[in-house]
Formats: C-alpha cells, structure tokens, sequence
C-alpha cells in the first residue's frame, strides 16, 4: 500500500477514535496490537486478563509480506498502547502504519530488531524455539514497563508459558533430535530452516530454492532440477510444505514426493486454525514429523 493511502487511513482512524484514551481497551486492559496472530498469541497468554490483543493477521488467507491494511487496522495500531511487528521485510505495512501515527507514547517491539536479523535475513523467526524464548523474556519485560504493577504477573506468566506451556513442544523435539538428529528433510519454503535447526534435522533444500518461494519469485531451473533429483533419488526422509504458499511448483513437488512414497508434512505461515494457541499449533507439527520420519524408517 502507496504511504500516503497509509496515512489517509490513520488519520482518519483517529478522527474516529476520538479523544478516548489512547492504549486503553474497554475494562481498563492494555491495547496490545500484533501485525501477526502467532506473535498475539504469546502476547494474550503473556498478558492475560490484564490486556486486549488485536492481531491484524489472524486469517490462514492472507499473506503477511503484501497484506494491505483497512481503515480498522490503522486505528487499532493508532490506539495501541504496545504494538508487536515482525520486522525482517516480512510486513513491512505495519511498519508504515506506526511511522503514519507517532504521536502518542506507544511501545513497540521489533522482532527483527531484537534478534539481530537485518532485512534479507530469514523473516519466519517464530519457528526457531531459541527465538520464541528471547520474545518472550523481553514481551514480558515490555509488559512490565508499560504496567509495572503487575510486572510480576506478566514474569509469572512467561516463566509458565517456557516451563510448561512449550513442554509438549520441547518434548517432540527432544524425540526428534534423539531418533532422527541429522536426518535429511525436503522442504518448500525457508520458513521451514530455522525449525530444521531447531528439530536437529538436515534442509537438503537449497536455500536459494526455499528463499525464492518464500519471496514470490521463480526458482532457477537448476535449483528445480536439484531438488526434483532429491526427491526421485530419495535423498530426503521427509518433504515439508507451507499449505498457505502452495504454488504449481510446490504442489509439483508434493505430488512428487508422494508419488516417491516419501512422507508429507504440512505446516502453516500463521496459526492453524487461527484461533489456537501458539504452543499447540507447533507442537502438532513437530509431531507431525515426528510421525514422518518414523514412517520413513520403516
């Protein structure tokens, strides 16, 4: 979306919002606004009943990288008292709708910014646990600053989430690294690399292939070649794809893979179904390839 048709939106936005108090949702709770639901998920558990969390993507339809956002998503971020975006390049949209309103003391956390990736880096940092666990300790952080009397509860609630709300997950995991450490995975798409690292599994993929399907772009016909040669070769254990970026290309491969009686893995971009909490939505997949694997070694 042009910046300008950005500002319009926010602007307007704020003419209709009004003179209420700017960060403060119905009942008194912190507005808490998330560019994408798997980073709100975290904030609602994190901040339970003491915030209200809008996340601006929250359908398995629309894609982060080109979302152009409505008139309720600028006031939604006008109003935020804490914002949430993903940074990287991955919605840069968001980033436009808080430079379009900077007026009031809103704080925002950049998830690119706090980790250190810089544009061009991999964007889909919710798939690397590592990661998930340094969000967390500093949205815990920020909660606190904004509300400090209940910075205990919101360091509680972190503490839980990492302890107990991620032990399925860290269980899979601990699974996989223990029976398929090292295995080789096919993969459509580069959200699927720091999950790999992750998992202790091996990307045989290009990165240059996943890098281009994640962007929209065309994979060169060598890196087609490579990968359809992995897959007839049976060089890989498991194929995993992103269900929300099914392009020819990747519905080629799928069928290929199958075809080659090698297992398929199904991951999404955002939440599935959309109103899941983060932790089982990845638990469920890393089950999933848990499942996949075992297959494999029959």
């Amino acid at each position: 979306m042009r910046p300008c048709l950005v500002s319009i939106l926010v602007v307007a936005a704020v003419a209709v919002a009004g003179c209420g108090s700017a960060g403060t949702a119905s009942g008194g709770k912190l507005q808490v606004v998330a560019a994408e639901n798997f980073w709100g998920s975290l904030a609602a558990q994190l901040g339970g009943d003491r915030v209200h969390v809008t996340s601006i993507i929250h359908s398995p339809d629309a894609d982060p990288h080109d979302y152009e956002p409505t008139a309720a998503d600028a006031r939604a971020m006008a109003e935020a008292r804490m914002a949430i975006v993903n940074g990287i390049g991955y919605d840069p949209w968001a980033q436009r709708l808080l430079d379009a309103d900077p007026g009031h003391d809103r704080t925002t956390l950049d998830v690119g910014s706090l980790l250190g990736v810089p544009d061009g880096g991999n964007p889909h940092q919710w798939y690397s646990r590592d990661a998930v666990s340094t969000f967390v300790r500093r949205l815990a952080a920020d909660l606190g600053r904004v509300d400090p009397a209940h910075r205990a509860a919101y360091e509680a609630r972190a503490h839980g989430f990492e302890t107990e709300g991620m032990a399925p997950y860290d269980r899979w995991t601990e699974r996989i690294r223990a029976r398929f450490g090292g295995s080789a995975i096919g993969a459509s798409e580069s959200l699927v690399a720091p999950w790999a690292d992750t998992l202790g599994v091996k990307l045989l993929t290009p990165e240059s292939f996943v890098d281009a399907v994640s962007e929209g772009n065309e994979p060169t016909a060598s890196d087609k070649a490579t990968v359809d040669a992995q897959i007839r070769d049976h060089d890989i254990e498991a194929f995993v794809y992103n269900a929300q970026n099914a392009t020819p290309d990747v519905q080629r491969l799928v069928d290929e893979a199958r075809s080659a009686h090698i297992p398929v893995v199904t991951v999404t971009e955002t939440l599935s179904p959309p109103h899941t909490r983060f932790q089982e939505w990845q638990a469920r997949q890393a089950h999933a390839l848990y499942d996949a694997l075992a297959e494999a070694a029959r």
